[in-house]
């Protein structure tokens, strides 16, 4: 059985920073058949244990929100954890069990919401990253941002509609010729 430790073991230390946010077909492979039994748990309500602390949160939130992005990349299958993984995060940030990880590690508290969409989350996400996260937080505000700027424009996340077998509108389709998320994080960079 899959234990706390394993997941933050491999994410903090093995895989590390530099590599949180690359999409690599290797790292979902290996991520794949190291967690994928765990993130069905999951899916299925285990661990459920791990909830009741903030390292166990942590590592619920990364099965949850992060492995599942990688072991079901460009499927629907990848959001299919969204909803308790952002309940699991939104608990904890209410005990401050998040102030208990260091950073970055702590930006997993707050990924779930930059990830929901609901524009209520994505204020919440910005405000998070702007005020718990002081020393590592730069980085992640202009992402929070340009998440909550395309939930502003559109209620959801057009590069999603594929995966969710969603109909592209003509705004979304413009948008995402003109640059997508690409240009929203550039042009939030150039107006700062």
């Amino acid at each position: 059985m899959t234990r706390p430790d394993d997941v933050l073991g491999y994410w903090l230390d093995e895989v590390g920073e530099a590599g949180w946010y690359e999409a690599d077909d290797a790292r979902d492979a290996e991520i794949t058949d190291r967690f994928g039994k765990a993130l069905k748990e999951a899916k299925d309500g285990a661990f459920s244990l791990w909830l009741t602390y903030a390292s166990g949160t942590l590592a619920y939130l990364i099965l949850t929100d992060q492995f599942s992005r990688n072991i079901h990349r460009g499927a629907a299958e990848a959001f299919a954890t969204d909803r308790v993984s952002r309940a699991a995060a939104k608990a904890a940030i209410g005990h401050g069990w998040d102030f208990k990880i260091h950073e970055p590690a702590r930006q997993f508290f707050y990924l779930p919401l930059m990830h929901s969409e609901n524009l209520c989350d994505q204020d919440r996400a910005v405000r998070l990253i702007l005020t718990r996260m002081p020393d590592q937080g730069a980085s992640n505000l202009l992402h929070a941002k340009a998440h909550r700027e395309v939930i502003r424009l559109f209620g959801r996340f057009p590069f999603r509609n594929a995966a969710l077998g969603r109909e592209t509108t003509e705004a979304e389709q413009a948008w995402i010729d003109a640059g997508g998320y690409g240009a929203t994080v550039r042009d939030l960079k150039e107006a700062a």
